[in-house]
């Protein structure tokens, strides 16, 4: 432990560069995904003509089957027994199927009627998501394990969270790219050829963390009991009952500590995506009056510059969490995103279209440190269940920690489409909409993301997991292992219990 009451990193724990970096391609491939899935739904509403409440139906309709497939897929995970481990066959096999699916799914017709267009394309998106899960939920349970550490487990999500960001510098131009006429015939034309590159991206880079990274637990983690007796507990036999999965998850989603994270995520993150498609129009129709291609081009430059500001604002929080803790960073990291939400009301600005680019900045630390911080302490999080129930369960805590994020998503891009409804906004009026449309966009676009993000710092008040409690619970997992470790039962017990309370 270090003089400033913070205990050292061992070497044995440090997880390589290379390893970071490795495990980081799978974040941009996976926020690649994303960011397309959702950046590119505007071609059906501007390229194809589609109304804005089915555009967003499409956005959350194939994302609520993931309630189901999401924490099926953590806990096969979870259960796999391979030469090749619990992770690593999904991930390559995901990766491929993802990227294939992807690029089939936006060779859209132009000459077929909307509800043919809606129906097709929601059926091809919830095989989309089907593969996604495949390859997303091992990967983000891959990266829980691959250090014991408390604030090593931070450095890597960290990374990882640097790399997938390249995906959000990129998205911002996508627009841009579907509709250049340098390039192409219309925003359709467009739009499957950038799903052609982004697929054939998710092949060939998506595999790499399969082929290259190692899984610390292999098959199954085993205690020293098992290990002597060279049985296993019966709760790792798989395939297993629709009983044991149903036990499983209900113990997942009981788990107080991880219900505070899950509620904090889903608030901050909801709030974002639920404006998300309101900046771009606001952008368009309030700041540029109307001009889709100027407004595009600024609306490109507005994510760069946010971007590049969540690549500075990523490692800043990972270096205050490591000095005040993780639950005080986000604290600091989210109270300033409520500060660039609201500047988004004076600096969004017809006469000064510049002073859009200031509010990204602060709206960084929102989500910059949300993805940084969380899933380190999910990985918290799932070591204290082990402790409790003896099983390792990263894959389910994973699949419905992210199927949160993803119902957020989903929620919030469908609610966006009936809030722009709701504006009166009108397509065909173009830059003519109405004095009371354009209130309303502003209002939704600043208010809602504070609000939401206001009820996650209250959230995160209760969240009980120090970095005291992190380490004694780690040395009664080694010493239940069967490795060396010494500590005080008595007070350990204590905090353990203090902590699920």
């Amino acid at each position: 432990m270090s003089s400033n009451g913070h205990y050292q990193t061992a070497a044995a724990d440090k997880v390589s560069m290379a390893q970071k970096f490795t495990y980081g391609l799978g974040a941009l491939t996976n926020n690649l995904l994303g960011a397309a899935i959702g950046g590119m739904l505007i071609v059906l509403n501007l390229g194809l003509g589609m109304n804005p409440a089915l555009v967003g139906l499409l956005a959350s309709l194939p994302r609520l089957t993931d309630a189901l497939t999401d924490p099926l897929m953590g806990y096969i995970s979870d259960h796999t027994k391979s030469k090749w481990g619990r992770r690593r066959p999904y991930i390559f096999c995901g990766a491929i199927a993802s990227g294939i699916i992807f690029a089939l799914l936006w060779q859209l017709p132009t000459d077929r009627s909307e509800t043919f267009l809606f129906w097709t394309f929601l059926l091809g998106s919830i095989i989309f998501y089907l593969a996604y899960t495949m390859y997303a939920t091992p990967w983000v349970a891959l990266g829980y394990e691959l250090t014991p550490d408390y604030h090593e487990r931070t450095r890597v999500m960290a990374v990882q969270n640097f790399m997938g960001q390249f995906a959000w510098l990129i998205a911002p131009w996508f627009l841009w790219f579907m509709q250049s006429e340098l390039f192409f015939d219309d925003m359709v034309e467009g739009a499957g050829w950038l799903a052609l590159l982004i697929g054939i991206f998710t092949i060939c880079v998506g595999v790499l963390p399969a082929i290259f990274l190692k899984e610390r637990f292999g098959n199954s983690t085993e205690t020293k009991a098992e290990k002597t007796s060279g049985k296993k507990a019966d709760t790792e036999e798989f395939p297993a009952s629709l009983g044991d999965f149903i036990k499983g998850f209900a113990t997942t989603i009981k788990f107080k500590p991880f219900l505070y994270l899950c509620a904090a995520t889903f608030l901050v993150f909801n709030g974002f995506m639920l404006v998300s498609s309101f900046q771009t129009y606001v952008i368009i129709y309030y700041v540029f009056g109307g001009d889709q291609s100027l407004g595009a081009e600024y609306a490109g430059w507005s994510g760069t510059v946010s971007a590049i500001a969540t690549f500075c604002v990523i490692f800043l929080v990972s270096k205050v969490s490591t000095i005040v803790g993780k639950r005080r960073a986000f604290f600091i990291g989210t109270g300033i995103s409520i500060v660039g939400f609201g500047l988004k009301w004076f600096c969004y600005n017809p006469e000064q279209p510049l002073l859009l680019l200031i509010p990204p900045v602060l709206i960084a630390f929102g989500l910059g440190g949300l993805f940084t911080l969380m899933p380190s302490m999910v990985a918290d999080v799932c070591d204290m269940d082990e402790l409790e129930t003896s099983q390792r369960r990263e894959g389910m805590f994973g699949s419905i920690y992210w199927w949160v994020v993803k119902l957020g998503m989903a929620v919030a891009l469908a609610a966006g489409g009936f809030l722009l409804n709701a504006t009166g906004f009108d397509v065909d009026l173009g830059g003519q909409q109405s004095a009371d449309t354009i209130f309303l966009m502003r209002i939704f676009d600043v208010v809602i993301p504070m609000i939401t993000s206001g009820i996650a710092i209250w959230m995160i008040t209760k969240y009980p997991i120090t970095e005291g409690i992190a380490h004694d619970v780690r040395e009664k997992l080694e010493l239940k292992r069967g490795k060396s470790a010494s500590i005080d039962d008595d007070s350990a017990d204590a905090e353990v219990s203090l902590a699920t309370s």
